[in-house]
């Protein structure tokens, strides 16, 4: 084998790429790992588009139920012929897909997700003709079908996107998507700052330095396009409710002293409601005549279940108060578990019940599940910060603040310091002011 020419430079080794260089930093097992294994990241703004989704779909849904009920039920067609408004929801959810199979990056989801969820919500809004066998529109059960699928897909989002945190390399992942829209179109303000935000939380997975690099090479692009998910984002909703919570609630003021007393109010307002509801028509239902039937009732079955699930959450809500007197989060865990049980139990019932009224049920519900989970989140904070000041205090030889001291160490301060800055929740709420996309972080 010949030497090479002394004038010529010896090619550089190419690195090779070990599997364990990646996989060594992925999660040791679960879901995470089995999907990021097969190449399946999962995207941060999943959450948003999937709620955009949900959101449209059940808009769509009253928008179409009041609006038909405004106009006396027409019907679109003739001679024979009726055009249901199912057909133009498979129509526009297959035009969703088609978007999303046909363009690269992150631009076309908002919009897909728009149309998916009114292609879904005129879908399944005539669910009722499809259960029964004289196709009947009004089927009273309908409303709790609608209401049980966009439960099923709220709890199927939230296990795949809310209860595992995203690896850096979905981060990653995530930053590269940004930058595949950016090299053909440039980066506005917001989508570098979005790209910036991603590839901060990469922390050092593998390939950050290049992707930095790329993001770095996009040029700007001053014309922002119309992103209707910053409307439904519900990172930035919750991130104001939270704020406004913690000003307004959670501080020392009065509503703060009186939240107990307002959470339980409101919940025993609602927990008569519903038993109003089932208990009234149980009992006309079995005092009536023998064997006579109301076309269009609710039938015992549902009025017993909706009247157990009352009771439940009745008893969730007592045993919350009672436990305020002397452990405040134990007592608000109950009140979540509360909420948890009307939404997923008792309101299923009641859309059988009272029909669509029972969306203004749903919303209270949802309100106070934001409230009384700022309140857990705080008082775990609390918590947290008083084990690790007392482990500290028991280590020998660490210094012990006096007992005078009102420098603000204590756990209290520790909570509320950790709650008055966190960068994410201001991102979320509107603050685009990332770490740029080409500095070291």
């Amino acid at each position: 084998m010949s030497a090479m020419p002394p004038n010529d430079p010896e090619p550089a080794a190419t690195p090779q790429a070990t599997p364990e260089s990646g996989l060594t930093q992925l999660p040791g097992r679960g879901l995470s790992r089995w999907l990021l294994v097969r190449g399946l990241p999962r995207d941060p703004q999943a959450t948003a588009h999937l709620t955009a989704m949900l959101v449209a779909a059940v808009s769509t849904v009253l928008l179409v139920r009041g609006g038909l009920a405004l106009a006396g039920y027409p019907q679109v067609g003739g001679g024979g012929l009726h055009i249901a408004h199912v057909l133009w929801g498979g129509l526009l959810m297959i035009v969703g897909l088609v978007l999303l199979l046909s363009f690269v990056g992150p631009v076309i989801r908002p919009l897909a997700s728009v149309l998916a969820g009114i292609g879904i919500g005129l879908f399944i809004d005539e669910v009722g003709k499809f259960v029964t066998s004289d196709n009947d529109y009004f089927y009273r059960p309908a409303t709790a079908i609608m209401y049980v699928l966009v439960v099923v897909l709220v709890l199927l989002v939230h296990a795949l996107h809310g209860r595992r945190p995203h690896h850096p390399s979905e981060h990653l992942a995530a930053a590269v998507d940004q930058a595949v829209a950016g090299v053909v179109g440039g980066f506005t303000p917001r989508r570098r700052a979005a790209a910036g935000r991603q590839l901060h939380r990469a922390g050092r997975a593998p390939g950050r330095a290049e992707a930095r690099a790329l993001i770095g090479a996009v040029p700007d692009d001053p014309v922002e396009l119309f992103d209707p998910l910053r409307f439904v984002d519900p990172h930035r909703l919750l991130a104001r409710l939270r704020l406004w919570a913690r000003r307004e609630v959670h501080g020392q003021g009065r509503i703060a002293q009186a939240l107990p007393t307002i959470t339980v109010a409101v919940l025993l307002a609602q927990i008569a409601y519903s038993g109003a509801q089932f208990g009234v028509r149980l009992v006309g239902r079995l005092d009536g005549p023998a064997g006579a039937v109301w076309r269009g009732a609710p039938g015992p079955i549902p009025l017993v279940l909706g009247l157990a699930s009352t009771v439940t959450c009745l008893v969730l809500v007592i045993g919350g108060w009672r436990l305020l007197r002397h452990d405040r989060l134990r007592g608000f865990t109950w009140f979540h578990r509360s909420l948890l049980v009307n939404l997923l139990f008792t309101r299923v019932f009641e859309f059988d019940v009272t029909q669509f009224v029972a969306t203004v049920s749903v919303l209270v519900d949802v309100l106070m599940l934001v409230v009384v989970g700022a309140e857990l989140g705080r008082l775990n904070r609390l918590a947290d910060a008083a084990e690790a000041q007392a482990a500290i205090d028991e280590e020998p030889g660490t210094g012990r603040p006096a007992a005078g001291d009102e420098s603000g160490s204590g756990p209290e301060h520790a909570a509320a310091g950790g709650e008055s800055g966190s960068v994410g929740e201001h991102a979320a709420a509107g603050d685009e002011e990332p770490p740029a996309a080409g500095s070291n972080s």
